[in-house]
Order: C-alpha cells, then structure tokens, then sequence
C-alpha cells in the first residue's frame, strides 16, 4: 500500500512542472513558428498593348518627264543653234556709253524708251499719263505686276525720285552681257540700237533689277514662275541679235525651260 502511494506522488509532480511553463516548447528551447498568414502578392498591372504602327505612305512614283511646250521646243532648237564659247571672265573694255544715249527715241514717236515700256507694261486702266512736247504719253502714275517677283508695284507720281528708282526698265540680256557675248564687235549703231529695242527691255521691280544687274542665268533667276519665260525671251535676244553662249549659261536656260 505505501508503495502504490509514492508511484502516485511522483506521477502527479510531473504533471504539474510541465503545465507550469506555459510554454509548449519549454523542454526543446525552439523558437515558435508565425503562424500568420503572409500578405498576398500585389497583381502585377497588365502591360498596355502596344500600338500598332501605322501603315507606310506607298512613294509616289516619279513623273515622267513632261514634254517641253512648242514655245520652249523653238527655244531649245535656237539655243543648240547659238554659237558657243568659253564662259568670259570679267567684262573688260565694257562701258555704257559705248551703247550710246539712255532711252532714245529709235521709233520717232516724240516718246523716249522709258516711257514706251512704262505703257506697254502698265496694268490696264491704270496709267496716268500727260503730253509732254511730242510724246503723248509721259507716264506720271499706274500699276505694275513685276515678273521677276511677282509683286504690285503702285506708284502715284513718278516724277518723285523715289517711286521713278523703285520701278525700272532691265535690258533682260544686260548690256555688259551682250559686249562679252559678241556686241564689243559691233558698230555704235548697231549697240544703241539694241540697247533701245522694246524686246529687249522689261520694266521691273527697281531693287530687283539691282540685284540681278550683269548676272546670265547661272548667275541670277527670276522666281520659279518666269523662269520659263524669262529663258524663251532671253533665247530669242541672243538669237535674234547673234550673241554667244557659255555652257553654264546653257545648262541653266534648260533648267528653266524645264518649267515650261
């Protein structure tokens, strides 16, 4: 009997020391494990489609090349015609008055040149003129569409310096073009003719002239829209007139014919 009584003491003092710890790891001294649950992953955010890319234009095929017009067809046969040289360099010997007086009456209407193409290229309706001695047409006023720019040009009274100097008459194949193109050869007559010949002159916008002076056309051009034109008139002077081309000079009137 005793003995039943000691086993029953030593089971119970057991019990009691390991549910005094508390603690379910108390004989093994392990860390407890977090049993909490761990945050979701965030969504990745769906990548945004790319764009598809947009089409490529097809190219436009190149134009064939235009046939020239009959006028500038004429004007390349007389161009091939034209005696060709070495482009000059320099205009030696050149001097105005070698192509006698400015603007003379080779007509003999009692008008002088200036005034002559002053009418012929006014705009309609628009010129004011009055009698002068024998010339009934001294131009005083109008208006003029400029073809080397394409401009208005208006004045209102061209015995005021200024507006005469901002409208002016271009020899188009310049003086100093046409001695070194073979007029250095010709007689006095012959070079005050041309220099007073109304096929030969044009009345244009003044600082426009002065920027083209002695220029070819490999030195100067006039806007893109007379370009054929301006080579045709100038083809015809130097044919009409037997004056000498240069190859640079050439090349650049086919350029322009090509506008035609």
């Amino acid at each position: 009997m005793p003995l039943v009584l000691a086993a029953t003491l030593t089971l119970s003092g057991c019990s009691e020391l390991t549910a005094g710890t508390g603690d379910p790891t108390a004989t093994t001294g392990a860390r407890p494990t977090d049993d909490r649950p761990s945050k979701p992953n965030k969504p990745t955010k769906p990548t945004k489609p790319t764009k598809p890319s947009k089409p490529t234009k097809p190219s436009k095929p190149n134009k064939p090349n235009k046939p020239p017009t009959a006028a500038a067809a004429t004007a390349l046969q007389r161009l091939a015609q034209l005696d060709l040289r070495p482009r000059p360099v320099g205009t030696a010997g050149y001097e105005r008055d070698a192509f006698g007086p400015s603007w003379t009456d080779i007509e003999g209407n009692g008008c002088n040149q200036r005034d002559d193409v002053l009418l012929r290229d006014v705009l309609d309706g628009t010129a004011t003129v009055q009698q002068q001695g024998r010339c009934d047409h001294d131009v005083l006023a109008g208006t003029w569409l400029d073809p080397y720019t394409g401009r208005t040009l208006v004045f209102t009274d061209l015995k005021d310096l200024s507006q005469a100097q901002a409208i002016q008459i271009d020899h188009i194949v310049s003086l100093a073009e046409a001695w070194v193109s073979g007029a250095r050869d010709w007689s006095d007559g012959r070079r005050e003719n041309y220099a007073n010949t109304l096929s030969v002159l044009l009345a244009v916008d003044g600082p426009t002239n002065a920027s083209k002076g002695a220029s070819d056309p490999a030195g100067w051009r006039p806007r893109k829209g007379y370009q054929c034109r301006y080579a045709i008139r100038w083809i015809a002077i130097k044919d009409s007139w037997d004056l000498a081309v240069d190859p640079s000079e050439v090349r650049a009137l086919k350029e322009m014919l090509a506008y035609c």
